[in-house]
């Protein structure tokens, strides 16, 4: 699995995006995501792939590349 495909595909369908405006590097603030959002969307992805990301973690995840590779450490 494409862990950061996955993302984006879950990216897109929550914020409808293209997934042409999405990579590594987009930030939350390019995607219009607040921190609730940003809480929404972990929980989804947590779902997704069958893993749990710390509370502390959270606050460390910049960009949509940041969540795949914390994602693919777990």
């Amino acid at each position: 699995m494409d862990t950061l495909k996955t993302i984006c595909d879950v990216i897109c369908t929550r914020f409808d995006l293209t997934e042409a405006s999405l990579g590594a590097d987009t930030t939350w603030e390019e995607i219009g995501a607040d921190s609730i959002d940003l809480v929404d969307l972990i929980s989804e992805l947590e779902e997704k792939f069958d893993v749990s990301i710390p509370d502390e973690a959270i606050d460390d995840l910049r960009t949509v590349g940041d969540v795949a590779r914390l994602i693919d450490e777990l």
